[in-house]
Formats: structure tokens, C-alpha cells, sequence
């Protein structure tokens, strides 16, 4: 466990922070960007949960602490051989998004068929859950441009993707099971 005595330490004041490994890097780095979305992102879910009841306050409280897990495997770049070491850093797993899946279809067959791309609104837990959705999209957006400069775990990368659709199915589900869904209509204001 991580044990907080001191909040400020003043190693940040000049635009540089610490990595999970310690090396030093400039703040506006692209992990940093990568891992600091996915930190925004969990506040945003924070936000939705005081919307959310019951199992669905659960299993936002679940992809919460995976959030958690995900900016762990972020703030330290993956490298060969780190699963064999004596205290491998955390990493992503592929059972996080099949959980996510498994989720996804759940909620996915008590849906009526989209026929229309969907507004993000509707309840405010839908809201909330939309705009979460579209952090995730910032968070994939900016991990995959990490990863095409630096090493970064494919389970990241998957988790992000599937989060953005369980946010999307969950917002639905939010929406009286897709009956108060927002729908677009194409030139209706022309």
C-alpha cells in the first residue's frame, strides 16, 4: 500500500515528475498527458456515481479502481522480462476487458436496437456517462500516440477502447433502458 504523510513535496516545481520507475520526465509528457486523461477520467466517474444506485454505483466503483490499475501500468513504460521480476510492476489484464465485455452484452441484450446516433443527455447519470465516455476517447487517443513513441501494454490500450463502449451502453441503460435515449436527427435546424 502507498502511505501519504506529506502531500507537497516540491520536486514538481520545475515542470518536471516522477515516473513509477523514477526516472524524471517534463510534466507535458505524453505519458503523462496518457496516464493524467485516464486520472480525469476517474473523477468523471466520481461525478456519475452520485447519480448511480446500487449495482450500477458497484460497477462504476469497479472501473474506478481499474482506472487506478490502468495509471499504475501507465506511469511505468513496459519493458521484456518485467513479469519475471521479483516485484513486477501492475499491469492491465485481459480479464479487466472481459469483464467490461461481459458487462457490455449483459446490459447490450436488455437494449432496443439504435436507429439513430444518440445525443449525449437524456438523465443525469446519461450525461455524465457520456461525457466519461468521451475522456475515454481522449485517454485511448492519447495512449495509442504514447505507444507509438514509447512501450505501452496492448491490455491498456484494449481496456481504454472497451471502457468508451461500456460507457455508452451503460449511458443508454441510464436512459430508461435506451427508451429516454437523445436522438439525432439529421438537418432537423436546417
Amino acid at each position: 500500500m502507498v502511505v501519504l504523510n506529506r502531500i507537497y513535496t516540491r520536486t514538481g516545481d520545475s515542470g518536471e515528475t516522477a515516473l513509477g520507475n523514477g526516472t524524471r520526465v517534463r510534466k507535458d509528457s505524453l505519458r503523462v498527458e496518457a496516464y493524467g486523461t485516464v486520472d480525469e477520467l476517474n473523477a468523471t466517474l466520481g461525478m456519475a456515481r452520485q447519480h448511480a444506485a446500487d449495482d450500477g454505483d458497484a460497477r462504476l466503483a469497479a472501473i474506478q479502481n481499474d482506472l487506478f490499475d490502468l495509471g499504475a501500468d501507465l506511469c511505468r513504460p513496459a519493458r521484456e522480462g518485467e513479469e519475471t521480476e521479483d516485484h513486477p510492476p501492475l499491469r492491465m489484464s485481459d480479464a479487466q476487458t472481459g469483464r467490461l465485455e461481459s458487462e457490455i452484452d449483459a446490459m447490450n441484450a436488455n437494449l432496443e436496437p439504435l436507429r439513430s446516433f444518440v445525443l449525449p443527455g437524456g438523465s443525469a447519470l446519461a450525461a455524465h456517462l457520456h461525457l466519461a465516455r468521451t475522456v475515454a476517447r481522449r485517454a485511448e487517443r492519447l495512449t495509442v500516440a504514447l505507444a507509438n513513441e514509447e512501450p505501452v501494454t496492448e491490455a491498456a490500450i484494449r481496456y481504454l477502447n472497451r471502457l468508451s463502449d461500456w460507457l455508452f451502453v451503460a449511458a443508454r441503460m441510464a436512459n430508461d433502458g435506451g427508451r429516454d435515449d437523445v436522438l439525432w436527427t439529421p438537418g432537423a435546424n436546417r
